[in-house]
């Protein structure tokens, strides 16, 4: 490390990539500070145990002395305390995908696995895959991969995968994060509205995926889910080959004979319609396999053995807040998920309802993202928790950022999932929610708290109370 190493101060430093980026930075040698609002697991002690110092509040003295170079967040907005000391004292600074590309990825053969739902469970599977290799790669994921036990590594071969990101890169640059990539090559899992704050709507987020597709070169290769038109508009843009995955028969790497176990899945996978491989692992969850798949089809195409990815996806252990058991008291099983979007949701649930299919099922939402908050997806948001047997909904966080017009219904939401026979309510937050519902809950109950936040501690408080 040189003596006097360049000084990189990250402003919101506790978002998942922030975080990976402030772990990076510091593994190759610059000196990294950081600043944030607030401070929950397991981002907080993933910072912590990396030695990185840390300020809350965001305060102007966070960046005295003058760093060399900040990166801005794209949480951040103007009017943020920091950020108008760094424009007003023009101290240089930078996106988080700009520093990414240009510190890291120029030279590597870049792999991203993009798609509004499974980002970054598949990015880990992908990872771990080409760890077990022997490539020795570098990765950056939005969450800590529990093979790793981080969220990124600094490897000496030749492929960096990482996961992109379709949303924007910071308050000067409203494009999209993986359009700095460059990629190689792209797994494709999904195009849906998401991000309603800076998504006006459908078309919008597809023409976002069209200009990721449309960077891939000749030479480059997308592996793409077999199902939803809006992926195939974006394939479109596509002039590189293009392979599918999934359970129809055009798909290249078709899934078949799915079984679902107490304790593991297994599938098969077929190429070009011929038995290829036989595959298990310890998640649940279809859409996890089909993470898996595609998963696997890219590690095929660059040459990984199918004998080898067999053994890594068996050794998988998952993402932190991915279906994460949080804790097990007097026979009651509280599950973390970071789901935040109807469709995750609802995969989210069908998985736990083929992991414990006799078990009561519980689903606490905290309605925290942008797109969450609001109403444009507010029946299938009802739709999803219907499968759940018990519903709670905490208010709205932070209701009073979004138009009324825009807002969430919560009681629409209640109403409608009433209809469908399931008990739901609302409840203010963690503490009420832990007060109401930890007398109700009895053995061989399922609670899966579904929130991208803290949730106001829900995850520690819960086991705590019901251990008395």
């Amino acid at each position: 490390m040189p003596a006097n190493p360049k000084h990189i101060h990250l402003i919101g430093i506790y978002g998942t990539a922030m975080a990976s980026l402030a772990g990076m930075l510091k593994q190759r040698g610059f000196r990294v500070t950081g600043s944030d609002a607030a401070a929950y697991p397991p981002i907080s002690t993933f910072l912590e145990s990396l030695n990185i110092p840390l300020a809350q509040p965001f305060a102007e003295s966070n960046l005295k002395p003058h760093p060399d170079l900040v990166v801005v967040g794209n949480a951040i907005s103007r009017g943020n305390a920091e950020l108008e000391h760094v424009l007003d004292e023009r101290i240089p600074f930078c996106s988080l995908p700009q520093i990414l590309h240009d510190e890291f990825l120029v030279g590597k053969e870049v792999l991203v696995v993009a798609g509004t739902h499974g980002k970054t469970t598949t990015t880990s599977m992908l990872a771990w895959i080409f760890e077990t290799a022997g490539l020795r790669p570098s990765f950056l994921i939005g969450g800590i991969a529990e093979n790793f036990g981080s969220s990124f590594g600094l490897g000496d071969g030749r492929y960096f995968i990482l996961e992109g990101d379709e949303y924007d890169s910071a308050f000067f640059d409203k494009g999209p994060k993986f359009l700095h990539y460059f990629p190689d090559a792209v797994i494709l899992t999904s195009v849906e509205f998401d991000h309603a704050d800076i998504y006006k709507d459908l078309d919008a987020v597809e023409t976002a995926f069209k200009r990721l597709v449309n960077l891939i070169p000749r030479r480059g290769r997308i592996i793409a889910f077999d199902t939803g038109e809006s992926i195939e508009r974006c394939l479109q843009r596509a002039f590189c080959p293009v392979e599918r995955y999934g359970s129809a028969n055009r798909a290249t790497w078709q899934i078949a004979n799915l079984k679902f176990g107490a304790e593991r899945t297994s599938w098969s996978v077929l190429c070009e319609g011929k038995a290829w491989a036989e595959f298990e692992f310890p998640l649940a969850g279809e859409y996890n396999v089909w993470n898996a798949t595609a998963a696997a089809a890219l590690a095929a195409d660059y040459g990984v053995p199918r004998e080898v990815i067999g053994d890594a996806l068996r050794s998988f252990q998952s993402v932190k807040r991915r279906l994460e058991v949080k804790g097990q008291v007097n026979g009651i099983t509280i599950i973390d998920d970071f789901a935040h979007h109807p469709t995750a949701i609802e995969q989210t649930l069908q998985a736990l309802r083929s992991r414990y299919p006799t078990s009561r099922l519980w689903a606490v939402l905290e309605p925290r993202s942008n797109t969450m908050r609001r109403n444009v997806l507010q029946e299938a948001l009802a739709r999803s928790l219907s499968l759940a047997d018990e519903v709670i909904v905490a208010n709205i966080f932070k209701s009073e950022a979004i138009p009324e017009a825009e807002r969430l219904d919560l009681n629409r939401v209640i109403e409608e999932i009433q209809k469908r026979g399931r008990r739901a309510r609302i409840l203010a937050d963690a503490d009420a929610i832990v007060t109401e519902i930890a007398p109700e809950l009895r053995s061989g109950d399922v609670v899966a708290i579904l929130s991208n936040g803290g949730f106001g501690g829900i995850y520690e408080k819960l086991p705590k109370r019901l251990h008395g």
